[in-house]
Protein backbone atom coordinates (compact mmCIF):
# COMPACT_ATOMS: atom_id res chain seq x y z
CA UNK A 1 0.00 0.00 0.00
CA UNK A 2 2.94 1.92 0.70
CA UNK A 3 4.08 1.17 -2.68
CA UNK A 4 1.16 2.67 -4.69
CA UNK A 5 0.84 5.78 -2.45
CA UNK A 6 4.57 6.60 -3.29
CA UNK A 7 4.01 6.11 -6.76
CA UNK A 8 0.82 8.10 -6.93
CA UNK A 9 2.56 10.79 -5.30
CA UNK A 10 5.96 10.86 -7.59
CA UNK A 11 3.65 10.57 -10.75
CA UNK A 12 1.49 13.56 -9.46
CA UNK A 13 4.62 15.35 -9.13
CA UNK A 14 5.97 14.86 -12.68
CA UNK A 15 3.02 15.81 -14.09
CA UNK A 16 2.91 19.07 -12.34
CA UNK A 17 6.29 19.41 -13.24
CA UNK A 18 5.21 18.82 -16.99
CA UNK A 19 2.11 20.94 -17.01
CA UNK A 20 4.09 24.03 -15.35
CA UNK A 21 6.90 23.39 -17.99
CA UNK A 22 4.57 23.39 -20.88
CA UNK A 23 2.18 25.50 -22.19
CA UNK A 24 -0.20 23.28 -23.96
CA UNK A 25 -0.26 20.64 -20.88
CA UNK A 26 -3.06 22.58 -18.92
CA UNK A 27 -4.58 21.98 -15.71
CA UNK A 28 -7.09 24.54 -14.65
CA UNK A 29 -9.14 24.39 -11.85
CA UNK A 30 -10.95 27.15 -9.31
CA UNK A 31 -8.35 26.97 -6.60
CA UNK A 32 -5.28 25.27 -5.81
CA UNK A 33 -6.53 22.64 -3.56
CA UNK A 34 -9.27 21.86 -6.62
CA UNK A 35 -5.77 22.01 -9.21
CA UNK A 36 -3.85 19.42 -6.29
CA UNK A 37 -7.66 17.09 -6.39
CA UNK A 38 -7.13 16.86 -10.06
CA UNK A 39 -3.92 16.18 -10.25
CA UNK A 40 -3.85 12.89 -7.71
CA UNK A 41 -6.82 11.50 -9.73
CA UNK A 42 -4.99 12.30 -13.47
CA UNK A 43 -2.10 10.67 -11.59
CA UNK A 44 -3.95 7.59 -10.87
CA UNK A 45 -5.35 7.21 -14.11
CA UNK A 46 -1.28 8.22 -15.49
CA UNK A 47 -0.57 5.20 -13.10
CA UNK A 48 -3.66 3.07 -14.17
CA UNK A 49 -2.90 3.42 -17.90
CA UNK A 50 0.40 3.08 -17.94
CA UNK A 51 -0.06 -0.47 -15.70
CA UNK A 52 -2.86 -1.73 -17.82
CA UNK A 53 -2.11 -0.40 -21.53
CA UNK A 54 1.62 0.18 -21.94
CA UNK A 55 2.76 -3.65 -21.05
CA UNK A 56 0.14 -4.45 -23.89
CA UNK A 57 1.75 -1.83 -26.43
CA UNK A 58 5.22 -2.91 -25.51
CA UNK A 59 4.76 -6.95 -26.41
CA UNK A 60 3.30 -5.35 -29.94
CA UNK A 61 5.73 -3.05 -30.90
CA UNK A 62 8.67 -5.25 -29.53
CA UNK A 63 10.11 -5.73 -32.84
CA UNK A 64 10.57 -1.61 -33.00
CA UNK A 65 12.14 -1.46 -29.42
CA UNK A 66 14.68 -3.75 -31.21
CA UNK A 67 15.31 -1.89 -34.01
CA UNK A 68 15.21 1.62 -32.61
CA UNK A 69 17.31 0.43 -29.89
CA UNK A 70 14.58 1.74 -27.56
CA UNK A 71 13.72 4.88 -28.75
CA UNK A 72 10.39 4.13 -29.40
CA UNK A 73 9.75 4.26 -25.65
CA UNK A 74 9.51 8.22 -26.23
CA UNK A 75 6.47 7.26 -28.20
CA UNK A 76 4.85 4.64 -25.85
CA UNK A 77 5.45 7.55 -23.36
CA UNK A 78 3.70 9.89 -25.47
CA UNK A 79 0.89 7.77 -26.83
CA UNK A 80 0.12 7.20 -22.43
CA UNK A 81 0.25 10.71 -22.15
CA UNK A 82 -2.27 11.32 -24.57
CA UNK A 83 -4.38 8.74 -23.91
CA UNK A 84 -4.43 9.58 -20.37
CA UNK A 85 -5.37 13.30 -21.56
CA UNK A 86 -8.70 11.66 -23.30
CA UNK A 87 -10.16 9.39 -20.19
CA UNK A 88 -9.40 12.66 -18.51
CA UNK A 89 -11.67 14.39 -20.57
CA UNK A 90 -14.22 11.53 -20.87
CA UNK A 91 -14.17 12.45 -17.17
CA UNK A 92 -14.62 15.79 -17.22
CA UNK A 93 -11.58 16.32 -15.62
CA UNK A 94 -9.40 19.45 -16.60
CA UNK A 95 -6.52 17.97 -17.61
CA UNK A 96 -5.31 18.06 -21.57
CA UNK A 97 -2.35 17.33 -24.02
CA UNK A 98 -2.66 19.39 -27.05
CA UNK A 99 -0.76 17.53 -29.68
CA UNK A 100 1.64 14.56 -30.46
CA UNK A 101 4.89 16.80 -29.90
CA UNK A 102 3.78 18.35 -27.00
CA UNK A 103 3.19 15.08 -25.40
CA UNK A 104 6.38 13.40 -27.04
CA UNK A 105 8.17 16.28 -24.91
CA UNK A 106 5.94 16.14 -21.72
CA UNK A 107 6.08 12.05 -21.53
CA UNK A 108 10.24 12.61 -21.58
CA UNK A 109 9.71 15.19 -18.72
CA UNK A 110 7.32 13.01 -16.97
CA UNK A 111 9.82 10.28 -17.27
CA UNK A 112 13.04 11.86 -16.12
CA UNK A 113 11.12 13.71 -13.26
CA UNK A 114 9.61 10.16 -12.08
CA UNK A 115 12.96 8.83 -12.13
CA UNK A 116 14.29 11.61 -9.98
CA UNK A 117 11.74 11.66 -7.58
CA UNK A 118 12.11 7.48 -7.18
CA UNK A 119 15.75 8.27 -6.30
CA UNK A 120 14.63 10.57 -3.67
CA UNK A 121 11.83 8.72 -2.39
CA UNK A 122 12.04 5.58 -1.05
CA UNK A 123 10.05 2.74 -2.72
CA UNK A 124 9.48 -0.07 -0.61
CA UNK A 125 6.23 -2.58 0.37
Amino acid sequence: MKNFVVKTIVNAGALAVAVWLLDKITLTGAGTAKKASTLIVVALIFGLVNSLVKPILKVLTFPLFILTLGLITLIVNALMLLLTSWVCGKLQLSFHVEGFWTAVLGGLIISVVSWALHMILPDED
